[in-house]
């Protein structure tokens, strides 16, 4: 089957699509000015928040915490970082709206118009571990031109657990050669591929900082590897 002949276009979007680290940074330098913070780091914490993302998730995955959407998660992390940090003057309010910065996560410059080329002729989505109201946020408020949205929500599962792949599939016809995923992470793909998908590879070489040492090229023959979204909509034709 090849890569023209396909029912739709999934994307990781943390990463992939928007540029986490950079928007919580923006966000994080925002609230210390209006709150007065100063001495910190806000991409040591802005690091030191999203290292809890995989170990968190994997409690999850392995049962020792029941099902917990992302942005619980994430919000519990904060409270400890924020102690870890030694910030004392941000209430509850606070913390429970600075969390909400996953919501409103940027894209990459060439994000829009690349999605806005592939969905001229695929249907696309995105394919993420968030909760689903935190991707129709973001969609919202950074104009993601997706027509659907799977959300780790629908499965009660998160990548890289089998359900929500098959689930997706299942969800987009049932056909895994028909689906392609494109994604900045490796693991993603090779998952994808593992239950038939097509895949595509973006390069993104900043996306967990200037001193990122991982996920830095394709480490399998990914059936597109590219440096933008719009190398893959370049790839598909569209």
């Amino acid at each position: 089957m090849s890569l023209t002949d396909l029912a739709a276009v999934i994307f990781d979007t943390y990463g992939t699509v928007v540029d986490w680290r950079g928007s919580v940074i923006a966000e994080a330098e925002a609230l210390a000015r209006k709150k007065g913070i100063e001495g910190i780091d806000w991409g040591v914490f802005t690091d030191a928040w999203q290292a809890s993302y995989r170990p968190y998730i994997n409690e999850v995955i392995s049962g020792k915490r029941p099902w917990t959407t992302n942005d619980v998660l994430q919000r519990q992390r904060l409270d400890e970082i924020v102690a870890e940090f030694k910030i004392e003057n941000l209430s509850t309010a606070d913390r429970d709206e600075f969390n909400r910065a996953w919501h409103r996560a940027r894209p990459w410059p060439d994000s829009i118009p690349g999605l806005t080329r592939i969905k001229a002729k695929y249907p696309i989505g995105s394919f993420s571990n968030g909760n689903f109201q935190l991707l129709a946020n973001m969609a919202r408020h950074s104009k993601l031109p997706w027509d659907f949205i799977v959300s780790s929500d629908m499965f009660h599962h998160y990548k890289p657990d089998p359900e929500i792949y098959l689930g997706a599939i299942e969800l987009l016809g049932g056909e895994p050669a028909r689906v392609m995923l494109v994604a900045a992470h490796n693991y993603d793909l090779a998952n994808a591929r593992k239950h038939g998908m097509k895949t595509a590879f973006v390069r993104r070489p900043t996306m967990f900082g200037p001193n990122q040492n991982r996920e830095l090229s394709a480490e399998d023959g990914w059936d597109i590897v590219t440096d933008s979204i719009e190398g893959v909509a370049d790839a598909l034709g569209a």
